[in-house]
């Protein structure tokens, strides 16, 4: 550690004013071409006894909590411990905690005179504590420490609150800097995140004999809470599921890759789509956090016969048009996956006739809001599937994707959005 004798000029008391401010101008141009604060406050430190002569020094800001806010970033001229580093005062304790509450910096001719000291070292006789304010708010505070009274002027206090505007626009652009270099780190996780949820998505849409099928997600974050997948389980046989985690981003995502892994390893052991439901959600219970479920159907459709044999946990009702033109959405459905322990599912059916059409969906597109918080409703989506009723699946998906995007009056979805459509030939 420096001592306070390399720390101090020998002639820093005979310096003029003028020789000051030129030697803080120095001082700032020095310090301002450094991103890395630890070497900008450290600098600080080592140049401060030039301007004003001190026995011990440290620049405290304010990174900790609210019961101990202060953390020493350099230190000068004390015995360390662990008291310094992370002082144990609370905000109005203290000479920091008063400057960090009021913003008002503090000159103490002679700190055993007052009540607010508090004792780093035994030499001390007087003390000098000027707050770090950026944009209105306190952000830190510089502490200068002399073994003689009466050390420090006001001209001394103009002097380092020149100084601590500079660390404060400096300390700043620093924290500005981290934000852009975490932001970015974030970004490309997020990047290869989503890369990796693409993967596991079918690379194509499924097909089988009698019927035109197609599915898409439409994500508004990089990562998407929506999933839906589907598993040949035999020649005339296609497992179909569409599913929704709660929430958005990584965590939804997770919870979804999870689903994946789970369901598939059911499907492929030839479970029924409700036992393999209940199979799951025993899984994610043991799993997951409390607040955390998906919603999902899975069913399995069998082109020889023409039926989707389905379990509903808690997902949105399908909505089925027959070739007459005639809709309903099937009410069928248990609770979501994970919700409670020891849930049990049932199984339902549907028969398909030529020309029907069944649109499995997630709640990122009937709850979809225009400008005045009217949400687009199954009704809405209802209607638009029967002005595409004509269209192949893949073309009546950005029929349905643009009449979501007409209402909303926007480019993009406030919750995910998953579309998989059925149509029997």
């Amino acid at each position: 550690m420096a001592t306070p004798e390399n720390n101090i000029l020998p002639d820093a008391k005979q310096l003029t004013t003028v020789d000051k401010l030129r030697m803080l101008l120095d001082i700032t141009k020095t310090i301002s071409r450094s991103l890395d604060l630890e070497e900008v406050l450290n600098l600080v430190m080592d140049t401060l006894g030039s301007l004003i002569p001190y026995d011990a020094a440290g620049i405290y800001l304010m990174d900790g909590g609210e019961e101990h806010p202060f953390k020493s970033k350099a230190l000068r001229g004390y015995q360390i411990s662990f008291e310094l580093i992370e002082p144990r005062l609370k905000m109005g304790e203290g000479f920091l905690g008063t400057v960090a509450q009021t913003g008002n910096a503090i000159i103490s001719a002679d700190v055993s005179k007052d009540k607010r000291y508090f004792a780093a070292r035994d030499r001390t006789r007087s003390e000098m504590v000027a707050p770090i304010i950026s944009n209105d708010r306190v952000i830190g505070a510089f502490d200068l420490e002399s073994d003689r009274l009466n050390a420090y002027t006001k001209d001394d206090l103009e002097i380092l609150r020149l100084l601590t505007s500079q660390v404060a626009i400096i300390i700043e652009k620093v924290r500005l800097h981290e934000e852009v270099v975490e932001k970015k780190r974030i970004q490309a996780q997020l990047d290869i995140a989503r890369q990796v949820q693409l993967e596991l998505l079918p690379a194509a849409d499924p097909q089988i004999e009698g019927f035109d099928i197609s599915a898409y997600v439409f994500p508004t974050e990089e990562v998407s809470g929506d999933y839906y997948d589907w598993v040949r389980i035999s020649e005339d046989q296609l497992g179909i599921v569409v599913a929704d985690a709660v929430g958005k981003g990584i965590p939804a995502a997770l919870l979804m890759a999870f689903l994946r892994a789970s369901l598939r390893s059911g499907i492929q052991t030839g479970f029924a789509p409700h036992i393999a439901l209940e199979n799951v959600s025993k899984l994610l219970r043991e799993s997951i956090e409390d607040n955390q479920f998906i919603t999902a159907i899975y069913g399995i459709l069998d082109a020889t016969n023409g039926t989707f044999v389905f379990a509903n946990a808690g997902h949105n009702p399908l909505l089925r048009i027959k070739a007459s033109r005639e809709y309903q959405y099937i009410p069928y459905g248990d609770m979501p996956l994970g919700m409670f322990d020891d849930l049990h599912y049932h199984q339902h059916f549907v028969r398909f006739e030529p020309g029907d059409v069944m649109v499995i969906y997630t709640d990122g597109i009937t709850e979809a809001a225009n400008p005045g918080g009217e949400e687009y409703g199954q009704e809405r989506l209802a209607q638009r599937v029967l002005e595409g009723i004509e269209l192949p699946a893949k073309k009546m998906i950005d029929h349905i994707r643009k009449g979501v995007a007409d209402f909303t009056e926007a480019k993009s979805l406030d919750d995910d959005g998953t579309l998989f459509i059925i149509k029997a030939l």
